[in-house]
């Protein structure tokens, strides 16, 4: 895809948004110690999430292992679920999110929660807990799954694989992470107190994700394996750069062809330095990350999805295993099965517009200005120079094509139901 040119009209706007972006609430009050199998870790805090320029006054901030590496490359640190996070560098936003799309970009995504799962029984363990379809994955095969609750809603969602080393490595939400960890630690009680065996470990490792159309040329100098032989949401323990005990996932955030690797917490500079070193790779931060994952029409747990979503109305049903629909053994199924087969009030649709931006929150209207939905989010895209948005709306008015109006500082603005995702994407597959 031919590199876009920079929309510099919407880039100090989108930015303003992404310093206000709410991303949901973390569980209950208060510090949850992460503790997995009896080993102690980092402590989680809860914080509500949101983007707030990082001060004197937010030292409590956790810390990814990149934090001085961010400030010495020029980023701007904000608070993001409970972290010091940079929203952009010394690069534009805009610059950022196409450079991404025009070469590749390195993101420090070490916010995530990491951990492995343990034991004889861990794939029942996990299937007692998400939609998936866990004991279908082959050796290192991955997949988008949802943590859901016994009403049908979406807890959290998250990347299950099945590693080649006797457990599955699984990478949920920072925002999500002590409601996360409180769901597995609970059910692996249940499950001892069953005489099953299974167990958590947490992982203290940086994540460090590359994304962009020239991720292999500048990945494949520095590892020896054959990344043409790593499909999308495959993953392999492998050296990188010199780094021992990585693991690459192709997967991403971005639309983009990419990886996340899984690196030691020490090394994590050390590797982070090493790809910069390729002038295909420049930092980019959160601001990017949020722009990019909506041209790829991907959802942001607090803001498109939450425990109120059903993944029916999310339209993520691809993510329940046929099994599993017929099985109907993972939480919420009584509700969310027979919405499969039937309707539902609303559902998620993509948005395009014109005028002034579309922001989270806005009411979307019919032709009759009746509120037939609202926003989730929003933003101008770089690529397409037009608005782009998403959100819910009556089932009835969620065909692609139909033409809607979004209410934009107290006035009607033209809009359309549009396909998603809003930019193709460009996962590796093996033809």
């Amino acid at each position: 895809m031919p590199r876009a040119t920079a929309v510099s009209a919407g880039a100090e706007c989108t930015l303003r948004r992404a310093k206000m972006l709410r991303c949901g609430i973390a569980a209950a009050p208060g510090a949850l110690s992460r503790v997995f199998g009896g080993k102690p870790a980092v402590p989680f805090t809860t914080f509500e999430c949101a983007w707030r320029p990082y001060s004197s006054g937010q030292e409590g901030l956790k810390k990814t292992p990149l934090f001085d590496f961010h400030i010495s490359n020029g980023g701007k640190m904000v608070e993001f679920a409970g972290w010091s996070m940079p929203v952009q560098y010394k690069d534009s936003h805009i610059e950022s999110h196409l450079h991404t799309r025009g070469h590749c970009s390195l993101f420090d995504v070490s916010h995530m929660l990491q951990t492995k799962v343990f034991g004889r029984d861990r794939v029942k363990f996990m299937e007692s807990l998400v939609v998936g379809d866990i004991a279908e994955l082959k050796q290192n095969q991955g997949t988008l799954s949802l943590f859901t609750n016994d009403k049908g809603g979406i807890i959290d969602d998250l990347i299950v694989t099945n590693t080649s080393e006797s457990h599955l490595y699984v990478v949920s939400n920072a925002g999500c992470a002590a409601k996360d960890f409180a769901l597995m630690q609970n059910k692996v009680k249940e499950f001892k107190t069953a005489g099953q065996d299974v167990d958590l470990e947490g992982m203290d490792n940086g994540l460090l994700a590359l994304q962009g159309p020239s991720m292999v040329r500048v990945l494949q100098e520095g590892v020896s394996d054959d990344l043409s032989k790593l499909p999308f949401m495959t993953s392999a323990t492998m050296t990188v750069f010199g780094v021992a005990g990585c693991r690459v996932t192709r997967c991403g955030y971005t639309g983009e062809d990419g990886v996340e690797i899984s690196v030691p917490a020490k090394q994590a500079v050390q590797l982070a330095e090493a790809l910069l070193k390729n002038s295909e790779v420049k930092l980019s931060g959160l601001a990017a990350r949020d722009s990019l994952r909506l041209e790829a029409g991907l959802c942001l747990y607090g803001n498109d999805i939450d425990e109120t979503t059903t993944p029916v109305e999310a339209n993520l049903v691809w993510t329940i295993g046929k099994r599993r629909r017929t099985a109907m053994d993972f939480p919420g199924a009584s509700i969310i099965v027979p919405q499969i087969k039937g309707k539902v009030g609303r559902k998620r649709v993509g948005l395009i517009s014109t005028g002034p931006p579309v922001r989270q929150h806005i009411s979307i209207l019919n032709a009759d200005g009746s509120v037939i939905g609202e926003v989730t989010s929003g933003c101008p895209s770089p690529c397409l120079k037009q608005n782009v948005a998403m959100g819910y709306v009556e089932a009835g008015n969620s065909k692609v094509g139909t033409p809607v109006k979004v209410e934009v500082r107290k006035k009607s603005v033209d809009a359309i139901i549009s396909k998603m995702p809003f930019v193709p994407t460009h996962y590796y597959t093996l033809k």
